[in-house]
């Protein structure tokens, strides 16, 4: 089962294809935005938190249909919340 979107399925079809070619600067710029990456998620830090069960089994229902460890899924949220990124429905 593929994770892409019908347009990134395209374009990775075409770049299979020999139809797309990397840009010249192409292996600076993914060494770059390796070391991003590895910044932004290094975890470094430990919590312990207390929910209910009920918020539990939701969590772990809902990483288990996104097919990611439900710690996993905590870890986005609270990573997206603190971004700016999360916004309640109203």
């Amino acid at each position: 089962m593929s994770r892409l979107h019908k347009e990134e399925q395209e374009i990775l079809d075409a770049f299979d294809a020999g139809e797309l070619k990397r840009a010249p600067e192409f292996e600076e710029r993914k060494a770059q935005h390796q070391q991003y990456a590895e910044a932004m998620f290094k975890k470094d830090a430990r919590i312990n938190i207390r929910l209910s069960s009920k918020d539990l089994r939701g969590l772990q229902k809902k990483a288990l249909k996104e097919g990611i460890p439900y710690q996993t899924l905590v870890a986005s949220i609270l990573h997206k919340y603190v971004e700016g990124r999360l916004h309640e429905d109203r």
